[in-house]
């Protein structure tokens, strides 16, 4: 499967830049592409970040990260496809780039493959030796070296 994509998306691109070519122009189709690989770029960053802080505060709440996780593999996968050149790619990039449109096909994914993203740390409400961050504390021995 990997093989017939990496053989059909080089075609297919170039297919795509004839037919863009011959409507508006070689130099307005290489302005395209360069101008969308740095607005992806650019909202790939900005995304991230957000990301970034959105599976803080989960793991500062003690949820499981796997979703925001997840959320920034797309991204990373959309920073990809925003380098490749062409215009499937960006669309794609572009697709991935949307946060419902992401979070809807990473649910797709996880139901496809039965895994399950709403576990949360198990807490009970008075346990001793709760942390101030909500999460679990880590279980072991300890000895103290002066």
């Amino acid at each position: 499967m990997i093989i017939l994509l990496l053989l059909l998306v080089p075609v297919a691109e170039i297919a795509v830049f004839v037919q863009v070519g011959s409507r508006i122009g070689v130099g307005m189709t290489v302005m395209l592409v360069v101008l969308s690989a740095v607005a992806g770029i650019w909202l790939v960053r900005l995304q991230g970040f957000a990301t970034a802080a959105r599976v803080q505060a989960m793991l500062a709440r003690g949820e499981s990260p796997a979703l925001g996780m997840l959320e920034g593999l797309a991204l990373l996968v959309a920073g990809v496809l925003l380098i490749i050149p062409g215009f499937l790619t960006d669309i794609a990039a572009f697709i991935l780039l949307i946060p419902p449109l992401r979070r809807w096909i990473i649910r797709f994914y996880l139901r496809r493959v039965h895994l399950d993203t709403g576990v949360a740390y198990p807490r009970p409400p008075d346990s001793p030796g709760k942390t101030g961050s909500g999460r679990p504390p880590l279980e072991g021995e300890s000895h103290r070296e002066d």
